[in-house]
């Protein structure tokens, strides 16, 4: 897919940026964009729209996405563990 692709559906979003009728979300601030106002990125299988501001704040890669949502689950894995090692001494 090489393009972003409006539905038609319900009431149109605007974009953020220019005001024209948005043709889908921002991958990293959710801001409705349109196909002008955005770029495309390969976010593994899935081709994602990043907006122009985000692009200029930190480049078209969702890496800073990824990083922060494995961070969170090694600190729900790490949590879980010191739970379950507070569990086993209290156990004895």
């Amino acid at each position: 897919m090489t393009s972003l692709i409006p539905t038609g559906d319900g009431p149109s979003a605007r974009c953020v940026i220019c005001g024209h009728v948005a043709v889908g979300p921002c991958a990293r601030c959710q801001s409705p964009v349109c196909g002008d106002c955005c770029e495309l990125t390969a976010g593994g299988a899935t081709t994602f729209a990043v907006c122009t501001r985000c692009v200029r704040r930190g480049g078209a890669t969702l890496a800073p996405a990824w990083r922060t949502m494995l961070g969170w689950l090694a600190a729900i894995v790490l949590g879980l563990a010191i739970v379950a090692a507070v569990l086993i001494v209290l156990r004895r």
